[in-house]
């Protein structure tokens, strides 16, 4: 079958039928927590530990979140869905009622996440209208307790529950 491109709508669509988590990208900025959610991210190595998430160029948060020396990835929990409508809304808000924590290098890690990195910038490749940023992973933790929240077809979803393991 070929598909003919018309317009954005149609493209963001298609793209849509592929699931993905969503993570939260943060830092403290002067002081303040700066972040936006972005479900492009992906793992890309592990000799180096590298992973890797996409900025459009229209952001007006990568600019000032890029300047931070670390950041935060916070791959957000399944019930973590407003956060993450938040996170994408206005600047202002998008830490109200939020719970987090900055280490001593200011990433920004989420309470209630089901994973996080703290990362610094490693590269960055221009892509379209997206700049692909690789990102270089300095530590890491994870709470198997907390299942992801997914993205597909612009609704949030999440796994179906585990199965419950033999005693």
């Amino acid at each position: 079958m070929t598909a003919v491109l018309h317009d954005t709508t149609s493209l963001r669509a298609v793209y849509g039928a592929f699931p993905t988590g969503v993570t939260a990208i943060a830092a403290l900025v002067d002081g303040e927590p700066v972040g936006l959610a972005a479900s492009s991210f992906t793992t890309v190595s592990l000799a180096p530990p590298l992973v890797s998430v996409c900025m459009a160029h229209t952001s007006g948060t990568w600019p000032v979140l890029r300047r931070a020396g670390r950041l935060g990835v916070s791959v957000l929990g399944a019930d973590q869905g407003a956060l993450c409508r938040r996170l994408a809304g206005p600047a202002g808000e998008r830490f109200a009622g939020a719970s987090w924590q900055a280490d001593e290098d200011g990433a920004v890690l989420l309470d209630g996440a089901a994973a996080w990195f703290t990362c610094s910038v490693d590269d960055e490749i221009r892509a379209g209208d997206h700049d692909i940023v690789v990102l270089r992973v300095h530590d890491l933790r994870l709470d198997r307790d907390v299942d992801p929240l997914v993205f597909h077809a612009s609704s949030f979803r999440s796994l179906l529950p585990r199965p419950q393991e033999p005693r």
